[in-house]
């Protein structure tokens, strides 16, 4: 009996392994014997100008080779004249490889420029800078500076927000559920903005192979499975793990705005680094009034357990916090891809927060989710939102 059960087992295996067999053979045949049936049309470069930094008499441009062909960077130029440069390591790019080019210039402050770099077969890709701006060193000053600045939209407004403990506590049934909907629109707007954010960070700055939009997509689904995964067991060990189940919801609701508010802090960190002063100014007030409604957020669920002021600052230190490490990426190490894998994750944290959240309202009585506590508390935390999106 056993010797047939091992062999039904062993069939089984070899049955789900053959389509897989036959398919690594087609891929090792299409490149090796076979690639000459498809060698059609003629493969064209593509270069992607990722990062251009303002540096002393210099500028320095990092390039990589998003073609499917292998290419030769030979020529740079700034606003159309042909300019002397350094290539690190070298000129030659296989597919996906980066290089730093070194144009000696003497820039300007707060001038436009064109940068063109022109490969080998004479095929020539710029980037335009609206205004030069020094590029960042890491320096104790500058981490301490963004480290404020982190503090101011991420961490104090926040914690804010979580003043509206005492009154969500003293509440009714009714108007609780309209603030934990009115949570619910908080949290969608939030995912929205990240979506969208995260879209137009891969249009600008992405190359095309990365395929910007499916990128976010998968990156929220992946996010949104494995957060809900995540939450799942935590909501129902809570007991086990001395917390209560309002506690839990709470912490799913900090780590998604936690990660929502590491995109905002890369953002911040962004437009200071490429010298956008006064866009950076309006984005550090836009999210601190903005941020304070996230508290909210936080304190909805918890207003139904017992006070605990150290676990409420923790909550308040979890969402906040994350805007200080993502100043400091955005201004010291910048990437576009970075920005827009965050940006994704985080929409799809808040999304698996916005599924627990409906749940606990349906288990608290509302099945159909159309009270009208629900349905006008959504449609607040959306307006709210909105209002103070304006400022951002």
């Amino acid at each position: 009996m056993e010797l047939s059960n091992n062999s039904s087992k062993g069939k089984l295996f070899i049955s789900g392994i053959i389509p897989f067999a036959f398919l690594v053979i087609l891929i090792l045949y299409i490149f090796g014997p076979g690639s000459d049936l498809l060698d059609f049309g003629i493969p064209l470069p593509e270069i992607t100008i990722e990062k251009v930094d303002f540096v002393d008499s210099e500028i320095q441009v990092t390039v990589r080779n998003t073609g499917p062909i292998p290419v030769e960077v030979v020529m740079a130029d700034v606003n159309d004249r042909i300019r002397a440069a350094a290539v690190e390591p070298d000129g030659f790019l296989e597919r996906f490889e980066t290089t730093l080019v070194r144009i000696p210039y003497e820039w300007n402050l707060a001038q436009p420029y064109i940068i063109g770099i022109t490969i080998e077969d004479g095929t020539r890709f710029e980037k335009e800078i609206e205004a030069a701006a020094p590029a960042l060193e890491p320096s104790f000053d500058l981490v301490i500076f963004f480290a404020v600045i982190g503090t101011y939209v991420g961490i104090i407004p926040v914690m804010i927000g979580l003043l509206w403990l005492p009154f969500i506590k003293r509440i009714s049934k009714q108007k609780y559920h309209f603030f934990l909907a009115l949570t619910i629109g908080l949290l969608f707007f939030l995912a929205i903005d990240s979506i969208e954010e995260a879209i137009d960070v891969s249009d600008e700055s992405l190359a095309g192979i990365f395929n910007g939009t499916l990128l976010v997509a998968t990156v929220i689904v992946l996010s949104f499975l494995g957060l809900y995964y995540f939450g799942d067991k935590l909501v129902k060990k809570a007991d086990s793990l001395k917390i209560t189940k309002p506690v839990a919801i709470a912490l799913m609701i900090s780590i998604g705005i936690g990660i929502h508010n590491f995109g905002e802090g890369l953002a911040i960190g962004a437009a200071i680094g490429i010298g956008s002063i006064a866009f950076s100014t309006f984005l550090i007030v836009g999210f601190a009034l903005h941020n304070t409604t996230e508290g909210i957020a936080i304190a909805a669920p918890m207003s139904r357990g017992k006070l605990m002021l150290g676990k409420l600052a923790a909550m308040g230190l979890i969402a906040g916090s994350p805007a200080i490490f993502g100043a400091w990426v955005g201004g010291f190490v910048y990437s576009p891809f970075t920005s827009v894998i965050f940006l994704a994750i985080g929409a799809g944290a808040i999304f698996q927060v916005i599924v627990v959240i409906m749940k606990w309202i349906r288990e608290e009585g509302d099945k159909n989710l159309s009270s009208a506590a629900v349905v006008s508390g959504f449609a607040v935390g959306m307006l709210v939102m909105y209002l103070t999106s304006i400022l951002v």
